[in-house]
């Protein structure tokens, strides 16, 4: 996620709680107030007369979203830099916000957990507007939650929950995600304080990119002596504390890619011992157990690889290769409905072409039997007519002796009531024969095979 991405959401709150009717427009005033409390976080030059100049052609009242991104992009966005607390930005946006949108009497959260839960909202969500949280990401903050409060995860009770919300948009809005947290439904046996912590160890992993933190004894350089120190780990430094409450910061240990870390044996009666080489200077730091010394060596070693990989923290990794999958499954699911309306056009003209193809039959077969009908009708008058010749000839022969001229003649008659019955009959089988063959090209004509 980029820095504008980063801003952009919880400014895209505070915009929409300031559209109060939602019409999509909020007035000039309202968008100066806000555009200077914005500069005031991200520590840019505030200039009061900019919003009036860059909209002093539009006196159409309220600005829209859209109108004011111009805006945003030139005199906020452009100019903001890694320099701001974070922490004030998205405390100064959720105000804006939460004033509208936050029914605090129907959660058992407090304010300032919604706010936790508002920012890893705005980090689990989809890059696009309206801002909506999807059933992947909500299962795995969830599960990130359980694992914070030492809880079990009961798989069945998240898939009743999947199955609601699949009926419904198979998503959630960051107030209603706010809504499912404070309800307990997923923290059941948890008291208030412990769903708290956990919510806690959520925000500083996923939002203030705290990969591992505690107490641990730390060597002097100077007078050689161990005192405890807070410590804690992110993606390319160690700050180590006074105490947990981070009101003393006494210094820093930068994790490049030549860094390492190292088990050492214990010696001046303390244990757990281990060895941080970076590029600076070398610090032993001895954990209260075996297991956390262990822990600590390998949440070290696995930020010292990804500097050396050029990876981003392990939880901005994940979330970009599950948005990379669902980007990918989004694009087949697409593809494959595209086949599909190509197959069913394709089926669609195959099924129209048979149809001209059987109507152009059943004319030529109509136009074949008109013509059968004409032979038929015509039939019996020749037969008539030849049965008169056939008749008459031996009548002739028997009272005139006839010579062998009209014997021939007789001969010839005959053999040509013979002929003509066999010109019938063939005429009659090529009609028949043409009825099959037309029918059997309509019932074997193959479909396209393109799409197969």
């Amino acid at each position: 996620m980029t820095l504008r991405d980063e801003l952009l959401k919880p400014i895209w709150h505070a915009f929409t709680a300031l559209d109060v009717d939602k019409s999509g427009k909020v007035s000039k005033s309202q968008l100066k107030v806000l555009s200077h409390n914005l500069c005031t976080v991200l520590k840019i030059p505030h200039d009061p007369v900019a919003l009036e100049e860059h909209f002093k052609d539009d006196d159409e009242g309220p600005v829209s979203n859209q109108g004011y991104m111009p805006y945003l992009n030139k005199f906020i966005l452009d100019k903001a830099t890694d320099n701001f607390d974070r922490q004030d930005f998205h405390k100064m946006c959720w105000t804006l916000s939460s004033r509208k949108n936050l029914e605090q009497n129907h959660i058992f959260i407090s304010n300032d957990d919604a706010f936790k839960i508002w920012c890893i909202f705005n980090f689990l969500s989809e890059d696009r507007y309206p801002l909506i949280i999807v059933t992947e990401e909500i299962e795995y903050l969830l599960r990130k939650l359980t694992d914070a409060m030492g809880g079990s995860w009961v798989e069945e009770r998240f898939e009743d929950y999947k199955l609601k919300l699949n009926s419904k948009r198979q998503c959630l809005l960051v107030w209603e995600l706010i809504s499912l947290v404070g309800s307990g439904h997923f923290s059941k046996g948890m008291d208030h304080q412990t769903l708290s912590m956990g919510i806690n160890e959520v925000y500083q992993e996923l939002i203030l990119d705290v990969l591992k933190q505690g107490y641990m004894m730390k060597k002097g350089h100077k007078r050689k002596n161990w005192t405890e120190r807070w410590f804690v780990l992110k993606p390319g430094y160690i700050s180590y504390y006074t105490s947990e409450d981070l009101a003393e910061k006494k210094g820093d240990i930068l994790l490049d890619g030549s860094c390492s870390v190292e088990p050492l044996q214990d010696k001046d009666g303390k244990k757990c011992l281990f060895l941080i080489k970076s590029s600076q200077k070398s610090f032993e730091i001895s954990a209260s157990e075996r297991k956390k010394k262990q822990e600590w060596i390998q949440a070290i070693q696995t930020c010292v690889n990804l500097l050396r990989q050029g990876r981003p923290a392990p939880h901005h990794y994940s979330r970009q290769k599950r948005r990379e999958l669902r980007l990918k499954q989004q694009a087949e699911q697409e593809e494959l409905e595209l086949r599909m309306s190509e197959l069913q056009t394709a089926n669609e003209a195959k099924q129209l072409e048979l149809e001209n193809m059987r109507k152009v039959g059943e004319k030529h077969t109509s136009s074949l039997m008109a013509n059968d009908n004409v032979l038929l009708g015509q039939a019996p008058c020749l037969l008539s007519f030849l049965d008169q010749r056939q008749t008459a000839a031996p009548a002739a022969v028997a009272s005139h002796h006839v010579t062998r001229e009209v014997k021939l003649d007789f001969i010839h008659i005959s053999f040509n009531i013979d002929v003509f019955t066999f010109i019938i009959v063939y005429i009659y089988w090529l009609n028949s024969a043409s009825y099959y063959l037309l029918a059997t090209k309509a019932a074997t004509t193959k479909p396209l095979t393109k799409y197969r």
